[in-house]
C-alpha cells in the first residue's frame, strides 16, 4: 500500500493502543500457567496474532471475544510443531527459550528480517543446557533445558532475558547472570511485573535473577495502554487518552524527551497532550528507549538547533538498520540528518519540503514519515505503508480522524 499525505493541520484526542509489550508477555505466562486466564487487549497487531497463532500450534487454547482473549494453558504437549514468527523479534526471542523448557520438537519460520536478526548469544546459552537447536533458517528445535545458571549479556537483546525468565518460571527455578552494562532495562521490568502478577517468584542482586517459583497461576489481565505507539500522535500534537506515568514502559520518557526538547505537557486522568510550537534540540542518550529514535529524530528535523542522538546502535538490527533508515527517510523528505555509528545527528529546519520515502517495511518509519509529513510543504508518499500493521493496524485511521490527509495511491 503506497499512499500520499498532504500537509494539514491536526488536533482531537484519540485512545492508546494497548502495549505490544504487555500483550506478549501476558499471553505466554498464561499458557504456560495453571488454570485459565482472561487477557484484555484493546487492540491487536500483526505481531500480537503472531504470538497468538504460535501459543495455539504449541497446545495452548485461545479464543478471542472482542477484546477479552480466555486462555487454556498448555496441558497435553503436541510430539511435534511447526510455528510461524511473522516478522515478530519478540515472538521468536521469547518462545524460543519457552519452547526449550516444553521439549517440544519445534520447527520456527519466520519473514522479512526476521531471519537475519541474531539469537546469539541466547541460542548457544540453550544448547548448553539441553536443547538441540539448528545452525540454518528455518530453526530446527529439538531437546530440553534445564534449570540450572544462565549467562548473557546485558547490551545485546532484552528480549533474551524475558524469554529466559519465562522458561525459568515454567520450569519453577534456575538463575540468570547479565554481564553489564545491561541496556533496555525497562523491557525487563515489563517482564518481571507480568510474571509476578501470574505468582512467580523472582529476585535480583547483583545484576543476576534468581528464580524460585511455584507453579505460574491464571488471573485476569488487562494490557495498559502502550507508550511507544503513543509517541507519534504525542508528537503530532494529539491528545492521547489511557496512559498511565507510573508504567514500567520506559518509553513513557518521551513525555520526559519532549520536556527536554521544550514541550509544554499537559496531563489529565491518563490524557496527555504536547504543545510543541518552540522545540530546540538536545542531546538525547537512547540506550533505554530505542525504539522511541525514529519519532524523536522526525521533530528534532524541525527544532531549532542541533539534536544529537547517541547509544542507539542495537537500532541497526531492528526492522530494518533504523539508525540508517531513519537518517534515509528524514534527509528524503528534505530534512538535515547525518547518520553516525551508534545514532544520528539532526540539524533543525524550520520547515521541510517534502517528497517520496519507503517505510523500509519498518512500522516505526512509515509512522514517523507521517508525522514528519505535518511539517512539509509539500505533500509526503509513503512506500510500503501496510508496515504499521505490525504493531499499529489503525495509524492512518487514527492520523485522519485527527485531520490528517491520507488518500492511498
Amino acid at each position: 500500500m503506497d499512499i500520499r499525505i498532504t500537509p494539514s493541520p491536526v488536533s482531537g484526542s484519540i485512545e492508546g493502543i494497548a502495549s505490544k509489550s504487555f500483550a506478549h508477555r501476558a499471553l505466554i505466562c498464561a499458557c504456560l500457567a495453571k488454570g485459565k486466564s482472561q487477557i484484555r487487549i484493546n487492540t491487536t497487531s500483526a505481531d500480537i496474532e503472531a504470538t497468538v497463532e504460535c501459543l495455539k500450534s504449541l497446545g495452548a487454547g485461545i479464543e478471542k471475544n472482542g477484546v477479552i482473549y480466555t486462555v487454556t494453558p498448555i496441558d497435553a504437549l503436541p510430539e511435534s510443531a511447526r510455528i510461524d514468527c511473522g516478522e515478530s523479534g519478540s515472538t521468536i526471542r521469547f518462545l524460543l527459550p519457552v519452547i526449550c523448557a516444553l521439549g517440544i520438537k519445534t520447527q520456527i519460520s519466520g519473514s522479512g528480517r526476521l531471519p537475519e536478526r541474531p539469537l546469539s548469544p541466547l541460542k548457544e546459552e540453550l544448547i548448553r543446557m539441553g536443547a538441540n537447536i539448528s545452525d540454518s533458517f528455518p530453526l530446527d528445535v529439538s531437546g530440553k533445558i534445564s534449570a540450572g545458571e544462565y549467562t548473557l549479556r546485558g547490551d545485546v537483546s532484552s528480549q533474551f532475558v524475558t524469554g529466559l525468565l519465562m522458561a525459568l518460571s515454567f520450569l519453577g527455578g534456575g538463575r540468570i547472570k547479565l554481564l553489564p552494562p545491561v541496556q533496555s532495562r525497562p523491557y525487563i521490568d515489563i517482564t518481571l511485573e507480568v510474571l509476578r502478577t501470574f505468582g512467580a517468584n523472582i529476585k535480583e542482586e547483583n545484576n543476576t535473577f534468581y528464580i524460585n517459583s511455584s507453579p505460574l497461576m491464571g488471573c485476569d489481565f488487562t494490557v495498559e495502554a502502550d507508550w511507544s505507539n503513543a509517541a507519534f500522535p504525542l508528537c503530532m500534537g494529539a491528545e492521547v487518552t489511557g496512559l498511565n506515568l507510573d508504567s514500567t514502559q520506559g518509553d513513557k520518557a518521551i513525555v520526559d524527551v519532549l520536556k527536554k526538547m521544550g514541550a509544554d505537557i499537559t496531563e489529565k486522568n491518563g490524557c496527555y497532550k504536547a504543545n510543541l510550537s518552540s522545540l530546540h534540540g538536545c542531546r538525547i542518550d537512547a540506550s533505554d528507549i530505542p525504539d522511541a529514535v525514529p519519532i524523536i529524530a522526525t521533530i528534532a528535523a524541525t527544532a531549532e538547533g542541533e539534536t544529537v542522538i547517541y547509544n542507539a546502535e542495537r537500532l541497526r538490527i531492528k526492522e530494518s538498520d533504523r539508525i540508517k533508515t531513519t537518517v534515509n527517510m528524514i534527509r528524503s523528505l528534505g530534512g538535515d540528518i547525518a547518520e553516525t555509528d551508534d545514532g544520528m545527528v539532526i540539524n533543525g529546519k524550520k520547515i521541510l519540503s517534502g517528497g517520496e520515502t519507503p517505510s523500509f517495511n519498518d512500522h516505526r518509519i512509515a509512522m514517523a514519515a507521517a508525522v514528519a509529513s505535518l511539517k512539509c510543504q509539500g505533500d509526503v508518499i509513503i512506500r510500503q505503508a501496510e508496515a504499521v500493521n505490525k504493531s499499529y493496524p489503525a495509524f492512518f485511521d487514527d492520523f485522519n480522524k485527527l485531520g490528517g490527509k491520507v488518500r492511498v495511491l
